[in-house]
């Protein structure tokens, strides 16, 4: 972690900030400030604060937590956060170092946090404890940009490796199950017998619920399996992913049960030309926009722009969503070290949908696919 708290310093540095506060006001841990805290930390449990200067780093936990946070935060000082926040808030400050003036003598502290992600509730308790510290005590608390989101785009090897593993493990739950399903099985079961195999064979858990959408329920990108028996013939959507080491995995596929329909075969040619151009074409230096259009421009000559409605892919990480975005209008640039997927669909009401995912991680300038279950060949 000493690499990543040194990164932070550097950004704090460019803003100006005596101090960086990162907190989980809800016990969620696929909150982005969660994962943020995890990243900055290794701490894995489900609440607790970090406050980092450019000398020391602390993170504030109550008594269910300091075992674990002394056994995964090595780097970090151990600060016992006892009552509500807006009792403990200014006396964290004291012990960091961040009362009274800066060390110029020019003006108050500042505490920086990113503004996003932080409670109504949260900031509102900090506020109470700042204002009842003596006035030239209380440091300035300053809404920051997203400079920990920022630092998680590009991922460290250890990072890409434990991307690869939630991506193996995700691909061989979506191989023991998809084929085996057949006429009968309900969408429930299918979501079901792929969450069962993951967590058998080393996930922690899933990262988001799975989707499974047979004939036109797949005209819904996100549409939620039902008791609904897929038949003969249908296409089925299977968007799933799941947690390793606490990275995620994020896979599509369009499966078809039985003998398909000739109009499944032409969208689904679609679709798989479009995610193939892009995969083969798209490059660092490409914003976001750039790389959907890779896609997009596929499908709308064949004549179903329109029904391709959403970004071509997002960045994965210790969040299943998060930078760069891959869509239009985005102004994300793509780099080397970034994981994201590439995923187009076509949907139509009535019918159904196709959409195709992998995974992938841009090395060299290019895209490494990391994704390896099978796709329909058509």
């Amino acid at each position: 972690m000493t690499d990543r708290l040194t990164r932070l310093r550097e950004k704090m540095a460019e803003h100006d900030l005596d101090g960086f506060f990162v907190g989980a006001p809800a016990e969620d841990i696929f909150h982005t400030l969660a994962a943020n805290r995890r990243y900055l930390s290794g701490f894995t449990g489900s609440m607790g604060w970090l406050l980092i200067t450019q000398d020391v780093a602390f993170i504030a936990v109550d008594f269910r937590y300091f075992e674990q946070a002394e056994r995964e935060c090595p780097e970090f000082t151990l600060f016992q956060a006892v009552g509500g926040m807006d009792k403990w808030f200014a006396r964290l400050i004291g012990e960091a170092g961040l009362a009274g003036q800066r060390t110029d003598g020019r003006a108050s502290t500042r505490i920086g946090f990113e503004a996003n992600d932080l409670t109504v509730a949260t900031f509102q308790a900090m506020k109470k404890a700042v204002e009842a510290m003596p006035a030239a005590d209380r440091p300035k608390l300053l809404a920051a940009p997203a400079i920990v989101q920022e630092l998680r785009v590009i991922k460290d090897a250890n990072e890409i490796a434990a991307l690869q593993r939630a991506v193996d493990v995700g691909d061989a739950a979506f191989n023991a199950v998809a084929e085996n399903i057949e006429p009968g099985w309900t969408e429930n079961r299918i979501a079901w017998e792929i969450e069962r195999h993951a967590r058998e064979n080393g996930a922690e858990h899933l990262s988001f619920p799975t989707i499974v959408a047979a004939g036109p329920h797949g005209a819904m990108p996100h549409a939620m399996p039902r008791d609904h028996a897929v038949q003969e013939g249908d296409g089925v959507v299977i968007d799933m992913g799941v947690i390793v080491d606490g990275y995620c995995s994020d896979l599509t596929r369009t499966i078809a049960v039985g003998r398909p329909d000739p109009k499944f075969l032409e969208i689904y040619d679609i679709v798989l030309t479009a995610q193939r151009t892009a995969e083969e074409l798209v490059r660092t230096g490409m914003t976001g926009e750039e790389a959907h259009m890779l896609a997009h421009n596929v499908i709308a000559e064949a004549g179903y722009g329109e029904n391709f409605g959403h970004g071509l892919g997002h960045g994965v990480g210790l969040l299943v969503h998060e930078g760069p975005r891959l869509a239009r209008n985005s102004t994300d640039v793509l780099v080397d070290g970034m994981v994201a997927t590439i995923e187009p669909g076509i949907y139509i009401t009535g019918w159904g949908g196709v959409r195709i995912e992998d995974q992938v991680v841009f090395e060299g300038g290019r895209a490494r696919i990391m994704s390896g279950a099978p796709k329909l060949m058509v």
